[in-house]
């Protein structure tokens, strides 16, 4: 039996990247279908490809976002390499790039310069701070980001030396999921207009979107929302709690039927419903301390499997503080057959499944490409004999 056709069969995407953001971007594209040519630097590749050795050996980051693409290693300082990439150009659909500030410009590849040329080729362009503006040449990495974006303001335990970054890449995939879509929506416009669009995405922008509640909690001058931990800082009790046999329970209520179940059912405690320290949202934030120190004394006598029991009885939110492993092994992953195997240098490695599933099609699960695997097969579509291409390679060109 065939496989059905993904969404984007038959599109191809030259993509200059490195690091997060791109590759992100690049790999859903990937899992539609597209068929994704990652040019490297010869030699070094990626740099995400050297972060770390925890997946046999290659890194976690570039195993994560670089599956079902193929790599073509090429010295873009060089000018051979601007006709190679010119040939790419003429039948690609989309190009995709984070190269640093300017660079793609005195490459030949700004939108402009392209649009000139490849009036039907998308261009997506993704920066830290965005075109213009002071910010433009300033490096931007995903912590560095997450500081500019008021991220790091919110986030972490109270006080000043509170403050912590997110466990993972947050700004990096926030902006790689706006270009994936901007590239979603660019090849939508061009079946009806035939022409293809300039896409920028700026990491800066696409989290100060994320950032929109705490923006408009704090708005016109009023506080902000107190750093809280892992705690929810304008809502209570929400949050993780320590129970009696030394595990810890994650909770949350979000409205007052689930207050007065809560006090009736778990805490055991009906009267606490009506306490006016704790009758309404804002006063239970306002008196998060005495209501912590109550939920924690009705836990302690208790194991976690019945705070959960008891939660799960009155319908109140909950779950486990799972670490790494407990995700490796969660049962409604392994329930719902989420993991594939996927190929790279190193052997076969599992690989979650995109999380939009689709009853028409299955997501592209390929290998992870070596720096320059596909190289000669690329360039060898494009006319080159195998001399010239041994070459290109004697001369570092590829």
């Amino acid at each position: 039996m065939s496989q059905p056709i993904r969404p984007l069969d038959g599109i191809t995407v030259i993509s200059l990247e490195h690091a997060i953001a791109a590759p992100f971007c690049t790999r859903q594209l990937a899992d539609l279908g597209a068929r994704v040519i990652k040019v490297e630097r010869p030699g070094s590749g990626d740099f995400a490809r050297g972060y770390d050795e925890r997946v046999n050996g290659l890194a976690s980051h570039f195993v994560w976002t670089n599956r079902s693409k193929e790599s073509l290693a090429l010295d873009l300082k060089q000018d051979i390499a601007g006709d190679i990439l010119g040939q790419l150009m003429e039948q690609a659909d989309v190009l995709v790039q984070n190269l640093a500030p300017g660079a793609a410009a005195r490459l030949g590849l700004s939108f402009e310069q392209l649009h000139e040329r490849f009036p039907r080729l998308i261009v997506c362009d993704i920066s830290g701070y965005g075109a213009g503006g002071p910010y433009e040449q300033k490096k931007a990495y995903d912590l560095l980001i997450q500081s500019e974006g008021g991220f790091l303001s919110v986030t972490g335990g109270p006080g000043e030396d509170g403050m912590a970054k997110a466990g993972n890449s947050i700004a990096d995939i926030a902006a790689g999921m706006y270009a994936y879509t901007g590239v979603l929506s660019a090849v939508l416009l061009r079946e009806k207009t035939g022409i293809g669009s300039h896409v920028e995405v700026s990491m800066l922008e696409s989290l100060v979107e994320w950032m929109n509640y705490p923006l408009y909690y704090a708005y016109e001058g009023a506080p902000p929302p107190p750093r809280a931990g892992a705690a929810h800082a304008t809502i209570y009790p929400y949050g993780p709690f320590p129970v009696g046999d030394g595990s810890t329970v994650m909770l949350g209520l979000q409205n007052e039927r689930e207050w007065q179940l809560f006090c009736q059912h778990v805490l055991i405690r009906p009267e606490l419903a009506d306490d006016d320290r704790f009758s309404a949202n804002f006063k239970r934030v306002a008196n998060r301390d005495a209501l912590r120190a109550l939920i924690i004394e009705a836990f302690a006598p208790l194991s976690f499997d019945t705070v959960i029991q008891r939660l799960d009885q009155a319908s109140i939110a909950n779950a486990k503080v799972n670490d790494m492993q407990g995700v490796w092994e969660h049962p409604q992953l392994k329930a719902r057959d989420r993991w594939r195997r996927i190929d790279t240098a190193a052997g076969s490695v599992p690989s979650l499944l995109p999380p939009a599933t689709s009853n028409a099609f299955a997501p592209r699960m390929g290998p992870v490409p070596a720096l320059g695997e596909h190289s000669e097969n690329i360039l060898a579509e494009l006319g080159l004999t195998h001399e010239r291409i041994q070459q290109l390679r004697a001369s570092g060109v590829i």
